[in-house]
């Protein structure tokens, strides 16, 4: 494809942003706080003012936003971020309260009412809960009401977090079926090296590769957890169901603005056009997204056909290694010799006793465990296969 095929092709892609009725944007915490550390006034009632206007123009849109605990470290009058958890979950628990008071006055003068959703890894694992959230995040839509979300940091432990918003955000996207996710940062996308020395702006990615991870560096600031390869990672996510997703500097004015009237400003991924939003539904959904993976099942060639091609449960016959400890029930990713993620599914062995039977025959399950529960390993009604070009990279 030639330089002028390319633009082509970004342009039309970039047309889908202007369609989309239903928008997620994350705020990063650089975004939303001075160098200080203090909250940038002036910053977020610009923000606010872009949101504003997008739920005017009739779209529904939701909010991601970081910056509960720099808010909280600046109204305890802390010379820095806390490093444990008690205190980091203290300055949470301030600042959330601090960040929403901002929020509600700047939306309220905008004349649009917000709410406030708090959420953890585990409310997005456990089926009640998640349909819970995904319930009331509608009603909220469906009634005009902007909600703000936010990782729960009061209450959450390594088990239950996201790690950081990027991640929270492409799963809300999924939960809510976002059209688009706007992750906004300090930088104006994906940048790649010129042979000067200096770096220009990546454009457009119909899909997160590794050769594109291997452009990504930083690990965000003392007041923010993620970099560039986690928001690569967490589109990949978005773009797996459909959604599009753009990398873009909220520091820069009318940038919300400009992204959805599809102007070439940050770095686009996906191509909402070839995406269908029939590969992932209801329980399949939940289980390929929604999950943190206990290990993972290594298999053979033709194990791998079998599950692609023709969606076959997983046998032992087909497995090479297993990686990590999980019991009888857990979910798991099964991965190709050479890394990549092919499926996810519940696991009806447990580690240790995969070990012992993989490479083996069905009929000889009973003879090595003593009894025969199931002729599977992962039967395909608890198994969702991730097309080629989706799978994560090693």
């Amino acid at each position: 494809m030639n330089t002028k095929e390319k633009v082509r092709v970004q342009e039309a892609e970039r047309q889908v942003l202007r369609r989309a009725r239903r928008v997620v944007v994350k705020i990063g915490s650089r975004v939303l706080v001075q160098r200080t550390g203090n909250p940038d006034l002036r910053r977020i009632r610009l923000l606010v003012r872009e949101v504003a206007k997008l739920r005017r123009a009739g779209k529904e849109v939701i909010v991601v936003s970081s910056g509960a605990i720099a808010a909280g470290v600046e109204a305890l009058g802390l010379n820095k971020r806390p490093t444990n958890l008690p205190e980091l979950q203290m300055a949470a628990a301030v600042g959330q309260v601090r960040l929403m008071t901002l929020y509600d006055r700047f939306f309220g003068a905008e004349r649009c009412r917000i709410g406030q959703v708090l959420l953890t890894h585990s409310d997005l694992q456990h089926r009640a809960r998640h349909l819970n959230a995904r319930n009331t995040m509608m009603v909220l839509l469906r009634r005009g009401i902007i909600p703000i979300i936010n990782e729960n940091d009061v209450v959450a432990v390594d088990e239950i977090k996201f790690g950081d918003n990027d991640i929270l955000a492409s799963l809300v996207t999924v939960l809510i079926d976002g059209d688009v996710l706007l992750l906004l940062s300090t930088t104006d996308g994906l940048r790649a090296p010129l042979a000067s020395g200096r770096t220009r702006r990546v454009p457009y990615l119909e899909s997160v590769t590794p050769e594109a991870l291997a452009l990504a560096s930083g690990k965000g600031s003392e007041f923010s957890l993620g970099g560039m390869a986690s928001k690569l990672q967490s589109a990949q996510t978005a773009v797996d169901v459909g959604a599009a997703v753009v990398i873009a500097d909220g520091r820069k004015p009318q940038v919300i603005g400009q992204v959805m009237a599809g102007e070439d400003v940050g770095t686009m991924i996906g191509n909402p056009r070839k995406n269908s939003r029939g590969l992932f539904r209801g329980r399949k959904r939940w289980l390929a997204f929604f999950h943190k993976m206990s290990g993972s099942i290594v298999v053979d060639a033709g194990a791998q056909g079998a599950l692609e091609k023709n969606g076959n449960s997983l046998l032992p016959i087909g497995i090479r290694e297993v990686e990590g400890t999980f019991a009888k029930g857990a979910l798991v990713n099964v991965r190709s010799q050479d890394g990549r993620v092919i499926a996810r599914g519940l696991s009806q062995y447990s580690s240790d006793e995969i070990r012992r039977i993989m490479g083996r025959r069905t009929a000889e399950i009973e003879g090595i465990l003593g009894s025969r529960d199931c002729d599977e390993v992962i039967h395909r009604d608890n198994m969702v296969v991730i097309h080629r070009n989706q799978g994560e990279p090693a």
